[in-house]
């Protein structure tokens, strides 16, 4: 790409959000967000079209981050990559049944999120 891919942050704990964006952004990616809940999410990536979407799945707001998903995979087709503390066989199951681009568990490093994304644009 010749430009830099666009990453979408849905995210809703405040410190955690924002060392992603930095780590991101140190990364090379242009990032929009921190988005706290799935509503912000949707209503970003209906204006904004990003690349690619980093979603926690428990939000704040009404819509968690599977719902937010897949009213934003509806739209566009954006690649979605799972991020969260859950690992239960419930919230995996909900999650997989909209074919992620990853789920990724947390914690994360800033290499591996990096390795997924730049994988998806190879």
């Amino acid at each position: 790409m010749s430009r830099p891919i666009q990453v979408m942050l849905v995210e809703d704990e405040a410190l955690l959000a924002i060392l992603l964006q930095k780590n991101l952004q140190s990364l090379g990616y242009e990032v929009s967000g921190p988005y706290a809940t799935g509503e912000e999410a949707v209503e970003e990536a209906r204006k904004n079209r990003p690349d690619v979407v980093l979603m926690d799945i428990r939000l704040a707001g009404a819509l968690d981050g599977i719902e937010a998903a897949e009213k934003i995979m509806a739209m566009h087709n954006t690649p979605i990559i799972f991020m969260t503390g859950y690992s239960d066989v419930e919230t995996i199951a909900r999650a997989q049944a909209l074919n992620p681009a990853a789920y990724l568990v947390k914690p994360v490093s800033k290499e591996y999120i990096k390795s997924v994304i730049d994988t998806l644009f190879k």
